[in-house]
């Protein structure tokens, strides 16, 4: 009997080994694409996009963006959700286009970055703009650059705010942008344009 009990408590090791590896390689990864993340300041914009979602974090960015690069358009997107709650303000206020033709504000087609993006890319070729800044959360910059590069045909600049998370939020985040990165490669949309 003991000499049964050795190959299966190796077994039992070698297996919560692996995984413990095999978890301590994903959050590591995770932290480099959705923690550690490091973008370029623009340089010009036509537009400075603030995606929705966490709109007390991404709009005062957005808006002190815009006006350092001195950019025609602030463009907001505005999905009546309670996370979203200062920006569909700003924009219930300002959607007066005949006082207000700088600020567009937009209503996805599906409250997801995917619908963002669509819209976005609409909006870009709508205005002609060539050079945009997208502003959101450090954790959705990844999948959310990716989404614009397959549906927005200009060029664009991800900006990242930070968000106030606790450890526990932080890899709440890195599980569900894990999962949207995967799919967005998967599944990708607007037929992957690219900029030219």
């Amino acid at each position: 009997m003991p000499a049964l009990g050795m190959p299966r408590k190796r077994t039992v090791i070698i297996a919560v080994s692996v995984l413990v590896a095999l978890f301590l390689a994903w959050l590591l990864t995770a932290y480099q694409l959705f923690y550690n993340v490091h973008t370029t300041p623009p340089k010009q914009a036509d537009a400075v996009v603030m995606l929705g979602g966490a709109s007390k974090e991404r709009l005062l960015d957005a808006m002190m963006l815009r006006a350092e690069l001195n950019a025609p358009y602030l463009v907001i997107s505005h999905t009546e959700t309670a996370g979203n709650a200062s920006a569909d303000d700003y924009c219930s206020t300002h959607s007066n286009h005949a006082i207000y033709p700088d600020v567009v504000c937009f209503t996805p087609g599906t409250m997801d970055t995917r619908g963002e993006a669509t819209e976005i890319g609409k909006l870009a070729a709508q205005y002609q703009w060539k050079n945009m800044a997208v502003v959101t959360s450090k954790y959705h910059i990844q999948r959310a650059g990716l989404l614009m590069r397959q549906c927005v045909n200009a060029n664009v600049t991800m900006v990242a705010t930070t968000p106030e998370f606790t450890p526990w939020q932080w890899l709440r985040r890195f599980v569900i942008e894990t999962g949207g990165l995967l799919d967005v490669h998967l599944r990708p949309q607007c037929g992957a344009l690219t900029a030219g």
